[in-house]
């Protein structure tokens, strides 16, 4: 078994769910994103936690000009691989409490973007990766432009326009690797082994780190994300912060680090400051938000600041609490917006301030949204603590006073989201709450899982931290050997 499977089938799903009408689609969709789970499950089973590349194909594209469609997995990719064949079920389940006009066409970009933030993840030519990383840019701009709340337009295309010019940033980084190899090609493996100057990676960090930057994303390039989380349906809300948001953490760490090691240290410090400024920040307007959903974005923000910055300590724990932690976020983050699309469904309101008392008429309800917020604020025994932990003892072994303010995190979200969760669940019912009915069916099964991976996480990560160190700690290897031979010269 190779991991075109894991690559074509979405696609192919995504092609017959297209033709499907009305409330059939999302039952088809669901069946092909379970099956894709089940491919990435038994790519688990035969995974070995190396160093080495494993289930690669290496097709000629347009070999002429170098370009091979180059794929395989490793412990860093398994990870993300994992993450996306394991929200994509969920949030196409949250969706069936939702009638989408053009269904077929609404689960078929579900699919089709899956399939692009699989090949993102799993792509070893640098050409395949751009084609990944634009092919999951399309579906999520007509999700979020033609199912979109109020303003979507507007909002939509400033969303595009911040993604799109990034992705040229980076493809111009990549055709300077290109026309810089001696063997003329795209293929990792060629790019990474080139000596290239001082210099050429201290400007060359930047066309790749802006890309990365904008669909993290850290400040300052984070002005799209709020109103776009905002506006976006929810399961398009979903895909933006449970997964897509992390193409960009995963690039830093797959295509930045190993092409331009000097220029990842020369530019250290002001990314790791400009990570942190973010998380301030995002963190003090969450404070000031009334809306629940726009709330969660700015949290999200905040998480990711966290995890950009124990990427750029250079060191095995930043690098490994990055990787658990994209899991942890995209479970917690995708339970939090599920419940605030569980909330506006019901109230037709995401407003904070006209809540309370929730959990006396809705008590499962409460107790999965409690657990969710728990795991949010890193609580020990819940899936976000090792995550922060590993983190934050990253940023403190870079530098200590760096780090006591990336904790802010940590203190902050603990207050703005036991707040929200206090104004919303408890407290006396009103006339807006006190018909609130309790969660069924689909809504109970998704918090249910969501819930238990927050507690199975919490309680033993050790298997994904299995997964990933090898390939970690070869990758750190790798680049210090890099970085001595080119500061030696």
């Amino acid at each position: 078994m190779t991991v075109s499977i894991l690559l074509f089938l979405p696609v192919i799903a995504a092609v017959i769910t297209a033709f499907i009408k009305n409330g059939a689609a999302k039952h088809v969709a669901l069946f092909f994103a379970v099956a894709e789970l089940a491919v990435a499950l038994l790519l688990l089973t035969r995974f070995v936690p190396d160093a080495s590349v494993q289930f690669s194909v290496s097709y000629p594209w347009l070999p002429k000009f170098g370009i091979y469609f180059t794929a395989g997995i490793d412990g860093i990719s398994m990870i993300m691989v994992l993450l996306t064949t394991v929200l994509v079920p969920l949030i196409i389940l949250t969706t069936y409490q939702h009638q989408y006009k053009n269904a077929g066409a609404f689960y078929a970009l579900i699919l089709f973007m899956q399939a692009g933030m699989l090949t993102v993840f799993t792509a070893l030519n640098g050409f395949l990766f751009y084609v990944g990383w634009e092919a999951a840019l399309i579906p999520i701009y007509f999700i979020c432009g033609l199912w979109g709340g109020e303003n979507r337009i507007r909002i939509t295309i400033k969303f595009f326009i911040y993604t799109f010019a990034g992705s040229l940033f980076m493809l111009l980084g990549l055709i300077y690797l290109y026309m810089h190899s001696p063997a003329k090609t795209y293929e990792l493996s060629n790019l990474t082994s080139m000596g290239l100057t001082n210099l050429q990676q201290a400007w060359l960090f930047w066309a790749f780190f802006i890309a990365f930057a904008i669909k993290m994303p850290v400040f300052p390039f984070h002005t799209w994300q709020p109103d776009t989380y905002t506006v976006s349906p929810s399961a398009g809300t979903m895909l933006l912060s449970g997964i897509m948001l992390k193409m960009g953490i995963y690039g830093v760490i797959r295509w930045l680090l190993p092409n331009v090691p000097v220029g990842f240290l020369i530019w250290q410090n002001i990314v790791i400051i400009l990570a942190v400024i973010g998380i301030v920040y995002a963190s003090l307007i969450a404070f000031n938000q009334k809306d629940g959903k726009r709330l969660v974005a700015y949290s999200s923000i905040a998480h990711v600041g966290l995890i950009a910055a124990g990427i750029f300590a250079y060191n095995t724990q930043g690098m490994q609490g990055a990787l658990i932690q994209m899991i942890n976020h995209g479970v917690n983050v995708v339970g939090l917006f599920f419940v605030w699309d569980i909330i506006s469904r019901r109230l037709n309101t995401r407003d904070i301030s006209l809540m309370g008392g929730i959990a006396k008429v809705a008590p499962q309800f409460a107790i999965a949204f409690l657990i969710i917020t728990l795991g949010t604020v890193a609580l020990p025994l819940t899936n976000g603590f090792i995550g922060e932990f590993l983190l934050l003892k990253a940023v403190f072994n870079y530098n200590i006073w760096i780090a006591a303010v990336a904790g802010l995190t940590i203190i902050f979200g603990a207050v703005y989201m036991l707040r929200m969760y206090k104004q919303v669940m408890h407290g006396e019912t009103n006339e807006l709450t006190a018909l609130f009915t309790d969660i069924t069916g689909t809504e109970k099964l998704v918090l249910g899982i969501i819930c238990t991976l927050i507690i199975v996480l919490g309680v033993y990560p050790q298997p994904l931290l299995h997964i990933s160190e090898a390939a970690v700690n070869t990758l750190l290897a790798d680049i210090s050997q890099k970085v001595s031979a080119m500061t030696s010269k």
